[in-house]
């Protein structure tokens, strides 16, 4: 496998990623910026962490965090791993080899405070099927469905702990329905757009475990403008 070594956020993280098999995307970028600790030592659980770019990202941003990336694709964890030490977070973040939907909650400690997951979001049978089975698993629900995905989000979250999700609008209610179903209160939406004169094909979604009723839907997010460069919204997310 051939990797690219690129420098992010001004040149303060460097990340290593496949050239040909799965790379982060902005869906990463704008969970990660949304995804602010409540507290300085919160727990962080990141479901899929790819090569690490959230929970980097994050731990870069909040000192004192610590986050958990979860992965079952062996040779993504040890990717991750290697980015990790790369970085000098080896105290602040730990890499695992799991499938999520099969981890129970002694597998990462207490329960965390924070999940966040940029999931696969297409149901097995639909669409094309990426032949590059890294981007295949990240985008099909080949060993993780949104079913598993919510109940492990509900297993690992502590009462009142919360949870941030990027997935496609055509499935927002879906979404929604299974996470009240287990007891995940949708309480702020946000619609993203590739430009602000299109429509919304991907959004936003933070739970809180146990909580009331009530949902805040916040300003839609383009992320190019109309000469196809980022936002300066979107250009914010990807400062240190």
């Amino acid at each position: 496998m051939s990797w690219s070594a690129d420098r992010f956020l001004n040149g303060h993280l460097k990340i290593s990623q496949s050239r040909r098999g799965y790379r982060f995307s902005i869906d990463a970028v704008i969970l990660a910026f949304h995804a602010v600790p409540a507290k300085l030592d919160e727990r962080i659980l990141d479901m899929g962490t790819g090569c690490g770019i959230m929970p980097l990202i994050i731990a870069h941003r909040h000192e004192g965090v610590h986050v958990t990336g979860v992965e079952i694709q062996p040779e993504l964890a040890e990717l991750a791993r290697q980015n990790v030490c790369a970085n000098g977070f080896q105290s602040r973040i730990t890499i695992l080899e799991k499938d999520v939907s099969q981890m129970r909650s002694h597998d990462i400690g207490p329960s965390v405070d924070m999940v966040i997951t940029n999931p696969p979001y297409r149901k097995p049978g639909s669409g094309r099927v990426n032949p590059q089975n890294q981007r295949a698993l990240a985008r099909h629900e080949i060993t993780l469905s949104l079913d598993g995905m919510v109940k492990a989000m509900r297993r690992f979250l502590v009462t009142g702990g919360s949870g941030w999700i990027i997935y496609p609008v055509e499935r927002v209610a879906e979404l929604m329905t299974a996470m009240q179903t287990h007891n995940l209160e949708p309480k702020y939406l946000r619609l993203i757009h590739s430009r602000i004169d299109t429509e919304a094909k991907r959004c936003l979604l933070k739970i809180v475990k146990a909580a009331r009723p009530g949902l805040i839907a916040g300003p839609p997010l383009a992320i190019y403008d109309a000469d196809g460069a980022y936002t300066e919204e979107v250009a914010a997310m990807f400062c240190p």
